[in-house]
């Protein structure tokens, strides 16, 4: 929720992102933090997802007419 890690591992991995950030928060808090710093990491070493394609819309086949 605050870099996209947890749903990038969760997209990548298929899981759902709420069993992604259970996992990271258990594991959190069991190794003394270091979950942190590894979130951190993958925060600047994880490319960021690609831009959605913009949309096309075709110009109209009679532009003097207007259209309601």
């Amino acid at each position: 929720m605050v870099a996209g890690v947890c749903g990038g591992l969760a997209e990548y991995l298929g899981w759902p992102p709420l069993r992604v950030r259970v996992v990271w928060v258990l594991a959190t808090i069991f190794t003394a933090f270091a979950g942190v710093i590894v979130y951190l990491a993958l925060w600047f070493l994880m490319p960021r997802a690609p831009l959605p394609p913009p949309v096309f819309e075709p110009p109209p086949l009679q532009p003097w007419k207007k259209t309601a």
